[in-house]
């Protein structure tokens, strides 16, 4: 498995994740976009695989942290989430 398989994979999950949470449902297109990315970067990952690995990284910090234009960054929504389960 490539290295910038990981980060992606997450990148998707969280996205899916948060819609979930805020009542969108499942979004199916996040999970098909995910997996076409995670095939390009481990394409491309032979040629610079510390470049392909750290854009990969760098999509999911940014994924969890700006703001989208329907809701709030997944990382907002996570712990909201946590909050109202540790009381």
């Amino acid at each position: 498995m490539a290295r910038s398989t990981a980060p992606i994979l997450l990148t998707g999950a969280a996205t899916m994740l948060a819609d979930y949470q805020q009542g969108k449902g499942v979004r199916w297109n996040v999970a098909l976009a995910t997996g076409i990315a995670a095939g390009i970067l481990a394409l491309v990952e032979p040629a610079e695989p510390e470049l392909i690995v750290g854009l990969a990284w760098i999509a999911f910090l940014g994924s969890m942290v700006a703001p989208r234009k329907d809701g709030q960054p997944p990382i907002e929504v996570f712990l909201s989430q946590w909050q109202k389960v540790k009381g």
